[in-house]
């Protein structure tokens, strides 16, 4: 069944319109976590669309673009790192997803959700594991989720560029881990993510 077919599937008398959640940035030791959520009508077709994880950068930019300027209504939710240390990722993630939801100028049917968790909401939802690799909207959101957080990573890049982040993304790369090793974390670092890494929690300058 292709990603659009799938989508389909889900549409009954009482769903007429679906959304497609998905988040990126659950993993990285700095930055934000970063959801997203794409509404489309039931014909509309874009072909290069697949899970974000599935394709290059340079695609990914191109396919933003054309997602936004197609998708009946889309919306983009971030929860910085300051909040993931307060919340936990989980909770992060599922804020995120939330606000990226409230965005929205249509309102949906049913959400589908990327993954085997749910978060609170009004609209029934119905969580897809590996949902953006079989969901059309799905796998768009994780599209616009992944090259939000990608450009935001790339812009803090410029201000600390001694941990690579324009190139890892804030992922726990070797050269990341050893940036921080040699100059501390700064804002931007998950300190909840830090000390499962670091032995020695003083080597932090935070």
């Amino acid at each position: 069944m292709d990603l659009k077919e799938f989508d389909k599937s889900f549409l009954s008398s009482s769903v007429k319109v679906i959304a497609g959640v998905d988040e990126a940035g659950r993993g990285p030791l700095a930055g934000p976590v970063v959801a997203a959520v794409t509404i489309f009508d039931v014909n509309t077709i874009i072909p290069k669309i697949n899970d974000s994880k599935k394709l290059s950068e340079k695609i990914r930019e191109e396919l933003y673009d054309e997602i936004i300027s197609q998708a009946i209504s889309y919306g983009i939710g971030i929860v910085h790192q300051k909040e993931i240390d307060e919340i936990n990722i989980l909770q992060a993630t599922l804020k995120a997803m939330q606000l990226a939801v409230a965005e929205l100028k249509t309102t949906p049917d049913l959400i589908l959700i990327d993954g085997n968790k749910a978060f609170n909401s009004n609209i029934p939802t119905q969580t897809i594991v590996k949902g953006d690799s079989k969901s059309f909207s799905i796998a768009a959101a994780s599209i616009l989720a992944k090259v939000t957080r990608d450009r935001i990573m790339v812009a803090e890049s410029k201000k600390h560029p001694e941990y690579l982040w324009s190139k890892n993304k804030g992922y726990g790369t070797k050269e990341h881990i050893q940036a921080i090793k040699k100059h501390g974390a700064t804002k931007l670092h998950r300190k909840s993510f830090l000390r499962n890494i670091l032995e020695h929690q003083e080597e932090l300058k935070i």
